[in-house]
C-alpha cells in the first residue's frame, strides 16, 4: 500500500532564517502540494547552547509570509506531537539503549580532555585522529569492559555519551533522488554521538527518531547534511525500520553572486541585498539584518526567484503562481550543481509581479509610505499615479521616490536639465504657454494635448522646444511620464503656480 507523502522542514531556532532554508521549506511544501501531502514543521532545539530567543516565532512568521502554510507541527499541533525536540527529550533515552543493547551503540567514558589529548597525539604525526573501529579498541568505552564494571561505572553518575558503532570497512550504495547513487566507506566514518552526557539527544538520533515516529516519507534537506546519509540509513537499519525509511533528496547550495561558495548573511550586507525573508534583530548584539519583507518584495515574487533557484519545470517560463509551482514541481528537475544567486535578478521578478497588481492594491501600499512622510493626497489620484509609475518601478517606493513632484512643487531645479533645455528663447515661449494654459478649463490629458498640440504645430516650433523646458519647470527635472498626464494630475491651479514659479526662478 503506498504511503501518504509526508515531509518536514525542521529549523533549528538559532537565529534567522536564511534565503536557503526558506528554498528548503519552499521545496518540501511543494514537492507535498505536488502529491497531496502533509508539509510539518518541527522545531530542532536539542542544541541549546545555540538557541535564541525569539527564532522560533521568527521561523513560524517568516512561513507564513512566504505563504507556506503549515498542515502540521509547532504552532498548529497535530496528532505526532510535540514537535519541539526539547519537549520530546524523554523518549530518545530508549532508543538510545535500544541500539546499546542491539550491539549498535556503545556507551562511552572517554573524558573531553582525553579524547584532545588522542587529537592532539594524532596532529604530531600528521594524521586526524577519528572515533572509529580502528581508534575504539583502545579508549574508554563498554566495548572494551567487563559488564559489571559498565554498570558500576553507570551506578556511580559517571558522565558518559551513547555512540554508534560504526561497521567497519562496508561499501555503501545509497540512493538519492537528486544525486542518484552516492557511495560511502563506512571505514572512513567516525562513531557518531547519539546521545549527550547532560541528557538530550544530537541532531543523529533525534532527526531519525522523529522522522520515523512522525511517518515522515521524504527527508529534503540541504546538501551539508549528505555526509550524514549513512549514518541515518544506518540507523534506520540497526532500528529494523528498513521497510518504512524515508527517500532522501539533497538539495544544492545557494551560491554567492560573485566566484564560489556558499551564500552567506555576510554577502548581503556586503553587496547591499537581504539573505532573509523578513528583518531579524540579533538579540545578542542587537545587529539588525534586513529582510526582502521590510526591502518592498512582494511574497509572491520572493517565491517564485527562490523556486527558480536550482529548479526549473524544463521549459523557459520565469513567472510562476503558486499553484503553477505546486503543479510543475518535481525533484527529478532539481539540479545536482549549485546555483549562483543574482540579486538584480530578484529585482526583475519583483518588478513583474508589481506591474501585474492593480493600481487600487499599489495605492493602497503607496498611501502608507505617503502618510510616513506626512502627505496626504486622495485615493484616486494615488491610484492614478500608480497607473502611471508602475512600469518604470521594481519597488513601491521607487514610485514613492520617482513621483513626489505629483504631491510637492519642485524646491529646486536639476542643474544638468535646466543648462540643456531652458535656454533663453525657453522664456518668451513658457509665457505664451503659460497664456494659453490659463485659459483652459478641461485639463484632460486629451484637450491639453489636442490645445497645445496645435500651438505648437501652427508655431512651427518643434515639441521638444516647448515640452523640455516645460517638463523642467513643473517636474523639476527631465523625468516622469507624459506631461499631460501630470498636468492632468496636478489641475490647473498647481500647474500655472509651478510654470509661474519657474519663470520667475530660471
Amino acid at each position: 500500500m503506498e504511503r501518504k507523502v509526508r515531509v518536514r522542514f525542521a529549523p533549528s531556532p538559532t537565529g534567522a532564517l536564511h534565503l536557503g532554508g526558506v528554498r528548503t521549506a519552499l521545496f518540501n511544501y511543494l514537492f507535498a502540494r505536488h502529491n497531496g501531502g502533509d508539509f510539518l514543521l518541527r522545531i530542532e532545539d536539542t542544541d541549546q547552547t545555540r538557541y535564541v530567543p525569539g527564532a522560533e516565532e521568527y521561523i513560524i512568521k517568516s512561513l507564513e509570509w512566504c505563504g507556506l502554510k503549515i498542515d502540521e507541527g509547532v504552532s498548529v499541533g497535530g496528532e505526532y506531537g510535540p514537535y519541539r525536540q526539547s519537549e520530546r527529550k524523554a523518549l530518545y533515552k530508549q532508543y538510545a539503549l535500544q541500539l546499546v543493547e542491539s550491539g549498535n551503540a556503545y556507551y562511552s567514558f572517554d573524558t573531553p580532555e582525553e579524547l584532545e589529548a588522542c587529537r592532539k597525539a594524532c596532529e604530531t604525526k600528521g594524521e586526524t585522529f577519528i572515533y572509529n573501529a580502528q581508534s575504539r579498541k583502545n579508549l574508554r568505552n563498554s566495548l572494551n569492559m567487563e559488564t559489571g564494571e559498565v554498570q558500576k561505572l553507570l551506578e556511580s553518575g559517571m558522565p558518559y555519551v551513547i555512540r554508534f558503532k560504526m561497521p567497519d570497512h562496508e561499501e555503501l550504495h545509497l540512493k538519492d533522488i537528486i544525486r542518484g547513487e552516492v557511495k560511502f566507506n563506512t571505514s572512513l566514518l567516525d562513531d557518531k554521538v547519539l546521545f549527550k552526557s547532560d541528557g538530550m539527544p544530537t541532531y543523529h538520533l533525534a532527526n531519525v527518531v522523529d522522522d520515523y515516529l512522525m511517518k515522515i516519507t521524504h527527508v529534503i534537506r540541504g546538501e551539508e547534511w549528505l555526509p550524514s546519509l549513512p549514518l541515518h540509513v544506518l540507523l534506520y537499519r540497526s532500528f529494523g525500520w528498513e521497510n518504512v525509511m524515508p527517500e532522501f533528496a539533497h538539495l544544492p547550495l545557494i551560491l554567492k553572486p560573485v566566484g564560489n561558495g556558499k551564500l552567506s548573511k555576510r554577502d548581503g550586507n556586503k553587496m547591499g541585498f537581504p539573505v532573509f525573508p523578513m528583518q531579524f534583530t540579533d538579540p545578542e548584539t542587537g545587529e539588525i539584518w534586513h529582510g526582502y519583507k521590510e526591502d518592498g518584495y512582494f511574497p509572491e515574487a520572493f517565491i517564485n526567484m527562490l523556486a527558480l533557484l536550482g529548479w526549473n519545470d524544463g521549459t523557459d517560463q520565469e513567472i510562476f503562481s503558486m499553484e503553477e509551482l505546486c503543479q510543475a514541481f518535481s525533484l527529478e528537475r532539481v539540479h545536482k550543481a549549485g546555483s549562483r544567486f543574482d540579486p538584480e535578478k530578484a529585482k526583475w521578478f519583483n518588478h513583474k509581479y508589481l506591474i501585474t497588481k492593480s493600481d487600487s492594491e499599489l495605492a493602497g501600499i503607496l498611501n502608507e509610505i505617503l502618510q510616513n512622510h506626512g502627505i496626504q493626497a486622495e485615493q484616486p489620484k494615488i491610484e492614478r499615479i500608480c497607473g502611471l509609475m508602475k512600469e518604470r518601478a521594481n519597488f513601491v517606493t521607487d514610485i514613492y521616490n520617482d513621483s513626489l513632484f505629483f504631491f510637492k512643487a519642485p524646491e529646486s531645479y536639476n542643474e544638468k536639465d535646466t543648462k540643456k533645455y531652458w535656454k533663453e528663447e525657453s522664456v518668451p515661449l513658457m509665457q505664451e504657454l503659460y497664456a494659453i494654459l490659463e485659459k483652459i478649463d478641461d485639463y484632460s490629458f486629451s484637450n491639453t494635448e489636442k490645445i497645445i498640440s496645435e500651438w505648437i504645430t501652427s508655431r512651427e516650433l518643434g515639441f521638444g522646444k516647448v515640452m523640455n523646458p516645460f517638463r523642467v519647470a513643473i517636474v523639476g527635472a527631465a523625468k516622469g511620464p507624459h506631461m499631460f498626464d501630470i498636468i492632468e494630475v496636478i489641475g490647473k491651479e498647481e500647474t500655472l503656480r509651478r510654470l509661474k514659479k519657474a519663470l520667475e526662478t530660471l
